[in-house]
């Protein structure tokens, strides 16, 4: 595909659209007119279309000649002259089923099959849907009027209010000035629940009646107190008459920011409020905070081009954590970034070759390509929270305001986010945030003891191959010891005398407390046994950053897993979430230098067992009615650790629970369900039970026990129930193409599921591509593979395989970066495992 060299809003900029839109399910098919009004600065000019059959182009009612260029997606369009001018472009289409543009979800309520419309614009999809200039800074007011084949007791919304309707054409109110990706409708059959915020906007959630009412109820609350929560830090009111979240059961991201009109994947809005487990509550909450956050910011004003995607989503992802810390300030939802974000970010940003948070790009299928959740949303966050914590959320707001106020309705860059944040401040913020968005990576900062000075040095940190260019960064360093700076800019610094410090402060030298920059640390033996002799006094926080840094530390081979393996236990009876989090993420990663069915593997079932029997007596298998938040979210971590140990009492209770629901099991409390079935499905099962539990999987609504069972099926381990289940990957009535890729998942980290899983995705590739290759989560299909291949023979093959295709654009990064995350990880296994091993069963003796 050509590269394009200019934006085509560089010729022609619209002002206004009265789009038509004539829509039928029977056949597919839609219809319509696109009449755009703008300014024409050449006399050639292009719209985007594509998919799209032009009929006709009228420019001020006269027909023009136009040709269609299919690479570039475009109308090219002959003017008389230039100036303000009214295009009226004719055109039909199809209705897709690749959940881009306009496309019918399907459901089906009491065994009748049902279709839900809906839409999906981000990035380069509007021009699916009807020509126009599909580019973020082409900002325009939009008319909507739609048509399709309607019958009784249907609905439809879309981003404004409708006004009126008229020989059953809906027309709804004029827009504010917007991107075309952001707009938005749906119709079918959909029940709502709608409630009024304290500033009088509407807020209402929909979905289909496929879903009990009391299911909308959490979503509606969490949204009117988001709305209410932003309008008063932003200082500035929310834009629109309505905010509408819409549950469509067909979506490809886990939700989309429409001005006023928010999509989401079932499962991130809908909830039994009986029935959920906590987690589950907090990550519904968290999504629908995200996207409200984007309704200002990214909406309001809207970066300027898609390099600047981080502005919009790094954004987002920090005010959803700041948002629910406000409205529920007893969840610790910042905790969860912690064991989510954090982690994520830190992993992904360490491998050579990994794009900057700030990213050049052009090609639509590169512009998809550059939504790397590690990166554009969790490193970005993380560089978000790290100047949040500078300037401090007093400076925050009032530059905030100020960028709102400056930029709304328009387009902003991410100079203008620093520069509105440094006047409030009195910071050079940009100065500091440039090191961290427009270079690749992050330092790993040294900090030793040498002839009595306690020094700091700062390096590029890699796991893997790694190319050190001598990169540098500003750190905020958040030392608890005074003498250190608050920023370090230079490659080492030298801080003092150690003992003299040490004694000064009274306890041991850290860095980087709250964990809230972009960095690790090394420390040298001297202050690292300082630390571990002292670990009981550090907060939650402190503890999980040790076992982070050091795993990482691990991975990149700064450190050994041996190292870690004895020290384990020391953090094994820690009644804190986040620490269990942290320390089973560690002991999980030992899985890796076990050969399946093996002495060694039995070593660290028994190891498993250690860490995890003393908290499975404490907190039992049945959640308690007033337990804390903190155990609620550490029993998963100890079941999953029980049952993976092959512990008995766990193994028997997880079976006695199954059989007294076996007449109800979407009735197990949502916080154990996944462990009961999964023991069910491994230790006990039978065909009888995967079709009962495949079949159950086919008709529920409720998207949470569909990931149970999902969770529960692909751990079979018998190899005719596997191959049935590899049978049901492409069949759309069972799974649907949205979902698939936790099944391909859950049957490729399955010993005895991954050749077949592998051997499916290698055969089958050109369909998924058919099917799913339009959208961003295509290429993660490629990242998942990469995270559970630890052997030089799948190395091989992956290379085999996937080489050929690094030349495909929107895949190039993801295969490189993947082939040398595979191979750090198989170098690593070869040159550690009799030590890792050794280590582990020292450590069950």
């Amino acid at each position: 595909m050509a590269e394009q060299l200019t934006h085509f809003y560089e010729k022609f900029q619209p002002s206004h659209y009265n789009i038509y839109l004539d829509i039928n399910r029977d056949t597919k098919q839609f219809s319509g007119t696109s009449t755009i009004t703008g300014d024409a600065k050449t006399t050639a000019i292009s719209i985007h279309q594509k998919f799209l059959n032009i009929e006709s182009v009228q420019a001020d009612g006269k027909a023009v000649s136009f040709s269609k260029d299919d690479d570039q997606e475009a109308i090219n369009i002959d003017l008389p002259t230039t100036g303000v001018v009214t295009l009226a472009i004719q055109f039909s289409a199809k209705l897709t089923d690749t959940m881009m543009g306009i496309y019918p979800s399907y459901y089906e309520v009491d065994g009748v099959k049902k279709q839900l419309i809906g839409t999906q614009f981000e990035t380069t999809a509007a021009r699916q849907a009807f020509p126009c200039v599909d580019e973020p800074e082409a900002k325009a007011t939009f008319d909507l009027a739609i048509k399709f084949d309607e019958h009784a007791g249907e609905t439809i919304i879309s981003n404004m209010p409708e006004v009126r309707t008229e020989n059953g054409v809906h027309y709804f109110d004029t827009t504010m000035r917007m991107s075309t990706y952001l707009i938005a409708f749906g119709f079918g059959e959909m029940q709502k629940k709608e409630t009024t915020t304290k500033s009088g906007v509407k807020v209402g959630v929909f979905a289909t009646k496929a879903h009990k009412a009391d299911e909308l109820d959490f979503a509606l609350d969490i949204a009117k107190r988001s709305i209410e929560f932003y309008e008063d830090f932003y200082q500035t009111p929310y834009p629109l008459p309505h905010s509408w979240q819409l549950a469509l059961p067909d979506f490809s991201a886990g939700a989309m920011e429409n001005w006023g009109l928010v999509t989401y994947r079932e499962a991130y809005l809908l909830l039994d409020p009986k029935n959920t487990s906590f987690e589950m509550k907090q990550l519904v909450a968290t999504v629908i905070a995200h996207e409200l956050a984007h309704q200002w910011f990214g909406d309001l004003v809207t970066m300027k081009w898609w390099d600047d995607l981080w502005l919009n989503e790094s954004f987002a992802n920090m005010m959803e954590y700041v948002a629910i810390d406000a409205i529920e300030p007893d969840w610790h939802i910042w905790e969860v970034f912690q064991t989510s974000e954090a982690p994520a970010a830190l992993q992904r940003d360490a491998t050579d070759g990994v794009q900057s948070v700030h990213v050049q790009v052009e090609n639509p299928a590169e512009i998809d390509s550059i939504f790397d959740s590690a990166i554009v949303y969790a490193k970005g966050a993380r560089m978000l929270v790290m100047a949040r914590a500078l300037v401090g959320d007093k400076a925050l707001r009032e530059g905030l305001k100020n960028y709102f106020a400056a930029h709304k309705f328009h387009n902003a860059t991410g100079a203008d986010l620093w520069s509105a944040l440094g006047d409030a401040s009195g910071m050079n913020v940009g100065a500091i945030m440039n090191s961290w968005l427009e270079q690749p990576g992050y330092p790993v900062v040294t900090a030793k003891v040498q002839n009595g000075q306690l020094i700091l040095s700062q390096q590029q940190f890699f796991i893997g191959a790694g190319k050190d260019v001598d990169r540098k960064w500003q750190i905020p360093l958040n030392s608890n010891y005074d003498a250190v700076p608050e920023i370090m800019a230079d490659k080492t610094f030298t801080v003092g005398d150690y003992q003299q410090l040490r004694q000064e402060n009274g306890k041991p030298f850290f860095l980087n407390v709250g964990n809230n920059s972009h960095f690790i640390i090394q420390y040298d033996e001297t202050l690292m046994a300082d630390i571990l002799d002292h670990v009981g006094d550090l907060d939650a926080i402190s503890q999980l950053q040790i076992l982070q840094d050091l795993r990482l530390l691990a991975d990149g081979r700064q450190n050994s897993y041996a190292n870690i393996v004895p020290l384990l236990p020391k953090f094994a009876d820690s009644h804190s979430n986040i620490v269990n989090a942290a320390m089973y993420r560690v002991a999980n990663n030992l899985k890796k230098f076990v050969t399946p069915k093996s002495n060694e593997e039995k070593a660290l079932k028994q190891f498993f067992d250690r860490l995890s029997a003393a908290q499975l007596d404490r907190l039992g298998f049945a959640p308690k009615a007033d337990e804390s938040n903190d155990d609620q979210l550490t029993r998963p971590y100890i079941l999953s650790a029980s049952l993976y140990a092959e512990n008995a009492d766990a193994m028997a209770a997880a079976h006695t629970l199954f059989k007294q629901n076996e007449g109800n099991l979407a009735g197990l409390s949502a916080d154990i369900r996944v462990f009961v079935l999964r023991n069910e499905v491994k230790n006990f099962g039978s065909q009888a039970l995967f079709d009962k539990l495949l079949a159950a999987y086919r008709q529920t609504a409720d998207a949470s026990y569909k990931q149970d069972i999902c969770a529960a099926l692909t751990s079979t381990t018998d190899p005719d129930l596997i191959a049935k289940l590899v049978g049901q990957f492409e069949n759309a009535d069972t799974i649907k193409p949205q979902d698939l890729r936790a099944w391909f998942r859950g049957v490729l980290a399955n010993d005895d599921g991954q050749q077949a899983a592998w051997d499916w995705i290698r055969k089958d590739w050109q369909w998924l591509e058919d099917t799913v290759g339009g959208d961003m989560e295509f290429a993660t299909y490629i990242t998942v593979i990469s995270g559970i291949f630890h052997t030089p023979q799948r190395l091989a093959e992956f290379k085999e395989f996937f080489e050929p295709k690094i030349p495909t654009p929107g895949l190039t990064r993801e295969i490189k970066m993947d082939i040398s995350v595979i191979d750090s990880r198989v170098q690593l296994v070869q040159a550690e495992k009799a030590d890792v091993n050794a280590a582990v069963s020292r450590a069950v003796k």
